[in-house]
């Protein structure tokens, strides 16, 4: 394939883009999402949602990536059925790099808040030797998180150097390098962390919580949270996908690496729940404390528990790198955009991505709720709006015009780029074609529709 860089194997493909899946969706996000949502009835209806819609829109995202092999603005333009592609529909393109903007400029800040709690714990600030009170985690919380700027500007500042020093390694070889190393000790992590929690007294009742399902909970707003955390999980909408697999030799077989794309994101985020409710339920702490669960309610199991200070900085190391292999994508497909479309040379195109999100999206997310805590949008403070806009809208809108590009404009050449190395699957392409052409945009814009009124008309 001409000049750009290729991944090295299927293996190391599926590897980054698992690291780009299994970021604070599952480890932070998935969690509280389904403490808030009553346990089971969520986790059954996020595992159905991901066969659904997740692991279609990926391959939908495969198809228009590997295509021209191209950033993804150009890989909305081109010829498809001897016919020139409208300008207009590199806007889908301009909309996924809104998306991207958006997620970097408050989920660099999370990373921060935890760069922060490792610091503080290793350092005694937050002390797990001894139980710790609901309150004394709150007031840790307001203090070190909430009501400091500074401190989370110099951590966040460090997460962007962390990623900056890879991504100078080159689109591939930074990415590929870092979920090789990086994803396996993830998962390490987690399978020792979820080894305690199953061994604790209580875990039974959380267990019961996680994967009972209350049939009672199923509301449209339920169905709401999960579409969106398939979209968010899964880097569907923003970019991501496109861009890995702009990278993807045209003998790979797409629909495989879909499906254990889907598949694998899907187990990482239900061992996530493992990893939490089970300790929870032990020790009494409320799991539907929301977005703040890992940093208000965690600390409290940890000092329940034997060696708690070194459990809770490996835990929040395993979000840590969750958060990384994320990142890195993430920015890779701004940087390409800039390198490919603008002929920037990669090292500044690195410097106004990683710097142009610092300034306008990272500082002003961590002053939402202190130094701007009175500037709003909708409604909502700086870090909420970048999260509502980008997840609600970009995400949802993207996904929505990739699946008619797909069905709609590209037809079979949508279905020919997937047959490159997937030659077996000419039923299954048919069928899922028929899908994405006619099904799929409904069920997204039904989504859209309830998720912009709950968030931005009730």
């Amino acid at each position: 394939m001409d000049a750009r860089q290729t991944w090295s194997s299927q293996l190391t493909y599926i590897l980054a883009v698992a690291g780009a899946t299994v970021g604070f969706g599952a480890t932070w996000r998935f969690p509280y999402l389904v403490g808030q949502n009553g346990g089971g009835a969520y986790v059954l209806t996020f595992c159905i949602a991901m066969i659904v819609i997740g692991i279609p829109m990926i391959l939908v995202e495969n198809a228009i990536g590997r295509r021209l092999h191209i950033n993804s603005v150009d890989a909305f333009g081109g010829m498809a059925n001897g016919k020139k592609i409208n300008k207009a529909w590199k806007i889908v393109g301009w909309m996924g790099l809104c998306g991207a903007f958006g997620i970097m400029a408050y989920y660099m800040v999370i990373g921060g808040w935890v760069l922060n709690y490792i610091y503080n714990i290793i350092f005694g600030n937050l002390n797990l030797t001894s139980v710790v009170s609901a309150d004394l985690t709150a007031s840790f919380y307001d203090k070190s998180i909430i009501n400091a700027p500074f401190a989370i500007s110099i951590a966040t500042l460090v997460f962007v150097i962390i990623n900056f020093v890879i991504l100078v390694r080159g689109a591939v070889a930074g990415i590929e390098k870092a979920a090789k190393y990086l994803m396996p000790i993830l998962f390490l992590l987690m399978i020792g962390m979820v080894i305690r929690n199953l061994t604790l007294d209580g875990a039974l009742e959380g267990i019961k919580f996680y994967l009972t399902p209350d049939f009672s909970k199923i509301s449209a707003k339920l169905f709401i949270d999960v579409l969106g955390q398939v979209f968010f999980a899964l880097s569907l909408g923003f970019g991501v996908m496109i861009t890995l697999s702009s990278f993807v030799r045209k003998d790979e077989n797409l629909v495989k690496t879909s499906v254990i794309t889907g598949v694998l994101n899907t187990l990482i985020a239900v061992v996530a729940g493992f990893m939490i409710f089970p300790s929870l339920f032990t020790f009494g702490v409320a799991p539907d404390s929301g977005p703040s669960l890992v940093f208000k309610s965690l600390p409290i199991v940890f000092s329940h528990m034997f060696a708690g200070e070194f459990l809770a900085v490996a835990f929040f190391s395993l979000l840590m790198i969750a958060a990384l292999t994320t990142s890195l994508p993430i920015y890779e497909v701004l940087i390409t955009v800039l390198e490919e479309k603008f002929k920037i040379k990669r090292l500044k195109a690195i410097f106004i991505t990683l710097g142009g999100i610092f300034i306008l999206g990272n500082i002003p997310s961590l002053m939402a709720t202190n130094l701007l805590s009175d500037v709003t949008v909708f409604g909502k403070n700086i870090f909420d709006a970048y999260d509502a806009i980008s997840a609600t809208i970009f995400f949802v809108l993207t996904s929505l015009l990739c699946a008619i590009f797909v069905g709609w404009v590209l037809g079979d050449e949508a279905k020919k780029e997937i047959l490159f190395g997937s030659n077996g699957a000419h039923k299954i392409i048919n069928i899922w074609f028929f899908y994405i052409k006619y099904i799929i945009p409904f069920l997204i814009l039904v989504v859209f529709v309830s998720s912009f009124y709950d968030n931005f008309i009730k």
